[in-house]
């Protein structure tokens, strides 16, 4: 009986283990995540190692007419001298709005 008992309750941490793995999976990567994989190495801590006029800080995005998330992903998408382009294919809608809210909350 103890047996059968130790054996149930392997098997029900295990698929708890493994759901908890797969809903991560299905919900993505976080906006963090997604900056440290694209953005961080020309933007860390919000700063710019390229043009250090136009930081991700809210004060030099305001300046330059960015406030709202799609303002950072058109930003994304058509970007200026320096830096790199991130299409659909590289970066989904999705992803890039998680990246622009992080940006936002991230660097007051």
């Amino acid at each position: 009986m103890n047996k059968v008992l130790l054996l149930s309750l392997v098997v029900f941490l295990s698929l708890s283990v493994t759901l908890v793995f797969a809903a991560e999976k299905m919900e993505g990567k976080t906006g963090e995540a997604l900056f440290k994989e694209h953005c961080a190495v020309c933007h860390p801590d919000g700063g710019n190692i390229i043009n250090p006029n136009f930081t991700l800080h809210r004060k030099e995005l305001s300046a330059h007419g960015i406030a709202k998330p799609e303002d950072i992903i058109n930003k994304m998408r058509n970007p200026g001298p320096g830096m790199t382009k991130f299409d659909e294919k590289t970066i989904s809608d999705a992803d890039a709005k998680k990246i622009a809210e992080y940006i936002l909350e991230t660097f007051k």
